[in-house]
């Protein structure tokens, strides 16, 4: 049986339009003299001089005179072209030698009606592009008449790919979904006792939780049209634009229906309205945001519209946009927890060959705090570098050397250090180091190492042992004698301090200054909120400190921000003091092989014997 070649399409059939008749006349216009000279024969160019000496020889049958050239025959066969001159005495010379004259008039075609039909069909051509129509009524590419239609880009539900099963570690999230699958499937079923489908959802979390992923595994399971795009796909250039594109979305959807509209990142259209904090107004968004209030109170539970909305500030949106009738429930969708990265790890497997070294559970458990899409990451990581060293399955070795990549960033040997820079780096880390592993509320040392790493010259990596949501004042001050433990260490080998610390200090100040204006963990000013919220620090708000805040109780605030630091200062000299011999014999080994695992750490202290590598 005979088969069509790859990338043709068999039997297709040919569109004419009005520029293909165009076209073959601009063509046939210019190519009408080279098909004449096919037959004829080219004809022999002469200069004027030679055309004259010509006909002053009886050599010349005909003339053809046109405005700017003189074609003819010879009397003895062929033909000729030549300019043609302003000479008074050529049309005596022609008479005198019995040469056949003939005039030519200019073509209208190519004077005037050509470039008319091509100036009127590139007109032509123009508005249709402008109009979103191409040639032979192709697509276009857009223009000024498209800016008022919706960008949405519409998928099945069928086709989008994915269903819950497909998540993992969303855990509640997924079951107010799924109440929301069942309300578009079968609405009557809910609305028999008098009760309403909500009109929309708000999906609130951390980038990288699955906000998107899960809107479209609403839509997947429900088997419903799903139109998504963001926020700030509504605002242009052009005022009223944004309006015109909300209008042009709901009218696409409510054709559809029932389907769901997904609007990611809905801050970028729903903010607070008005002026704050020294901001003006911005009129354009706001009448983006009033149009989309108005399309949600236009449409009726029963039309089976679903409004499904995503954003990781729900602090900046507008209280109208958050009330009930509009965003009727708001599901949080926070970072996984252990269950949550284990499902999200098996998931992300399922494609990955795994050396029996490799454990998910314990994976789950260093990874705390880290999204789906850092799981995710890790895992494409520990892959490629896997396949990078030509293994043939990925070892769990490649696993912890992914979580340090993206903890600390990729590592960079060719940033070298001198001897003195080298000692400096090590004895710094290696306070850090020791202050975790002597101190009882702080995470455990997996490893330390002087390999640079991003920015850093060095690092220090704790293992949590399990999920953390409360933490207690001992807690942060042991966090704050960590984070000072490579100053410290610093001061007690070299007698100085240097720009390493940097770092560790900025976080240190922000987590005393937090102990003092958000927790109430400082006895001078008691248990009292003194931060800003949120909403005030998104706008510039000076500090952290909240406008109602007296300048005496702000100088308190410092005061008793330095004071935490520098007992936690304190407490790390005392702590290193007290396990000199340790710090040295760390910092030594450092200097040596670089890194050093939390099983060596333990051997320093406990007097025992290193584990030989």
């Amino acid at each position: 049986m005979p088969t069509s070649k790859p990338g043709r399409t068999p039997n297709r059939k040919i569109r004419f339009s009005y520029w293909h008749v165009v076209m073959l006349m601009i063509a046939l216009t210019f190519l009408r003299p080279l098909v004449g000279s096919i037959f004829t024969g080219a004809p022999t160019d002469l200069s004027y001089s030679e055309f004259k000496s010509a006909v002053r020889s009886n050599r010349v049958q005909d003339a053809v005179i046109a405005a700017d050239r003189i074609d003819g025959t010879f009397r003895d066969g062929g033909s000729y072209r030549t300019v043609r001159v302003d000479d008074p005495t050529l049309l005596p010379a022609l008479e005198e030698f019995n040469v056949n004259i003939r005039g030519r008039a200019a073509n209208p075609l190519l004077g005037w009606i050509l470039p008319l039909l091509v100036m009127v069909s590139l007109s032509f051509w123009m508005m249709r592009r402008m109009r979103g129509g191409g040639m032979g009524g192709g697509g276009g590419l857009g223009g000024i008449f498209s800016f008022s239609k919706s960008k949405a880009r519409m998928t099945e539900g069928e086709q989008s790919g994915v269903t819950f099963e497909d998540i993992g570690g969303a855990g509640e999230a997924v079951t107010d979904l799924q109440e929301i699958t069942e309300f578009l499937k079968n609405p009557e079923h809910f609305q028999r006792l008098g009760g309403k489908m909500p009109k929309g959802v708000l999906l609130v979390g951390p980038p990288g939780t699955g906000k998107t992923l899960l809107a479209k595994a609403t839509a997947g399971e429900a088997g419903v049209p799903f139109f998504s795009l963001s926020g700030a796909e509504f605002v242009e250039m052009f005022v009223g634009v944004g309006a015109s594109r909300v209008r042009d979305l709901f009218q696409q959807a409510k054709k559809k229906a029932p389907a769901i509209i997904f609007i990611d990142e809905i801050d970028a259209i729903g903010g607070r309205r008005g002026s704050a904090a020294g901001f003006s107004a911005n009129d354009e968004r706001e009448q983006t945001l009033n149009q989309l209030l108005a399309e949600m109170d236009g449409f009726q539970p029963t039309t089976g519209l679903m409004m499904i909305a995503a954003t990781n500030r729900p602090e900046v949106l507008d209280a109208a946009l958050l009330r009930p009738g509009r965003f009727d429930r708001r599901v949080v969708v926070g970072l996984p927890d252990l269950t949550g990265r284990l499902e999200i790890l098996k998931i992300h497997t399922r494609t990955i060959t795994l050396a029996p070294d490799v454990e998910l559970e314990n994976l789950a458990r260093i990874t705390p705090g880290f999204s789906g899409a850092d799981v995710a990451n890790v895992i494409n990581e520990a892959a490629l570098l896997a396949s990078r060293d030509g293994k043939d399955a990925v070892a769990s070795a490649d696993f912890d050397s992914a979580i340090e990549r993206v903890i600390a960033g990729s590592e960079r040997r060719t940033r070298a250090m001198n001897e003195k820079e080298k000692r400096v780096v090590a004895a710094h880390e290696a306070g850090h180091a020791l202050a975790a592993a002597l101190l009882p509320n702080v995470d455990p040392v997996h490893k330390v190492s002087i390999i640079p790493r991003g920015n850093a010259l060095g690092y220090t990596w704790q293992r949590p042992v399990e999920d953390r949501y409360l933490m207690g004042q001992e807690e942060l001050q042991d966090r704050l004698v960590v984070l000072l433990g490579g100053r410290a260490a610093e001061k007690l080998v070299f007698s100085e301090v240097s720009t390493g610390a940097s770092d560790d200090l900025a976080r240190a100040t922000d987590l005393a200054r937090r102990m003092v204006t958000e927790y109430g963990m400082s006895e001078d000013l008691g248990p009292v909120r003194l931060a800003a919220d949120t909403q005030a620090q998104y706008l510039g708000a000076s500090g952290h400190l909240d406008a109602s805040v007296s300048a005496d109780t702000a100088a308190r605030v410092d005061n008793e921000t330095a004071r935490i630091v520098n007992d936690a200062l304190e407490k790390a000299l005392s702590l290193l003091t007290t396990n000199r011999g340790s710090l040295d014999t760390l910092t030594r080994l450092l200097s040596e092989q670089e890194t050093v695992n939390g099983a060596e750490i333990e051997s320093i202290l406990t007097g025992g014997v290193l584990p030989t590598s």
